[in-house]
């Protein structure tokens, strides 16, 4: 019997990837992309819904699925209110994960970020280790957080630092070893391959993925 997948941040770079990947998987008869735009997607399995934090409670009928994948997330640039930031990172994947746990979700598959910790005294690293830490309260059979360093690949809006990181990162891989294996940059394809995968093991308990367990899932 197919599956139905459901991904919120479909527009972010893996995301996208992401949303290909699962609509190219025969393991999913139906895939569910909620968004806050119309996504110019056509495929027999591809259902559309449009939503944000303010509004995801009008559609939650709609979402019932078996794996709910979260790549919400935004930048400090574009959004330098610390309080919106918030919401977006941690507020926004709480509610999906409480909201789809209700409607019988299984497997909930989540990008955080290296380093995150909630006790971490950078704003950004303890706001990630927060969303960790709350959706792993919420009990899901299955829940898979992935924490990649530098994600490579073509953005919609290009970023100047982000850019140059990439470049230096090409340099400094290699010499990136042991334990610090884990922060070398990734491209965001493997880190969507890899969530794709995992969902189809359907295994139980709280799993941590860094670099090299990105790049060995098969």
């Amino acid at each position: 019997m197919q599956k139905t997948a459901v991904l919120f941040g479909a527009t972010g770079l893996i995301g996208g990837a992401l949303l290909r990947q699962l609509l190219d998987n025969p393991a999913y008869g139906r895939v569910i992309a909620v968004t806050r735009r119309n996504l110019p997607v056509e495929h027999p399995n591809f259902v559309q819904l449009i939503a944000d934090l303010q509004s995801i409670t009008k559609i939650e009928k709609q979402l019932i699925a078996d794996d709910v994948f979260c790549c919400l997330g935004t930048t400090k640039k574009k959004t330098p209110d610390l309080a919106a930031y918030y919401q977006v990172d941690h507020d926004y994947p709480l509610a999906v994960a409480q909201l789809t746990k209700r409607n019988g979700a299984r497997a909930f598959l989540l990008v955080s970020a290296i380093g995150a910790n909630p006790r971490s005294a950078n704003f950004y690293l303890r706001m990630k280790g927060e969303t960790e830490r709350d959706i792993s309260a919420v009990n899901f059979d299955g829940l898979h957080i992935f924490r990649p360093s530098l994600l490579t690949g073509q953005r919609q809006e290009h970023r100047a630092l982000e850019s140059f990181s990439e470049r230096v990162f090409n340099v400094i891989n290699p010499l990136l070893v042991g334990r610090m294996k884990r922060y070398r940059s990734i491209p965001a394809t493997a880190v969507a391959k890899a969530m794709n995968s995992v969902a189809q093991r359907h295994t139980k308990g709280t799993f941590i993925y860094y670099w090299d367990d990105i790049k060995n899932v098969v």
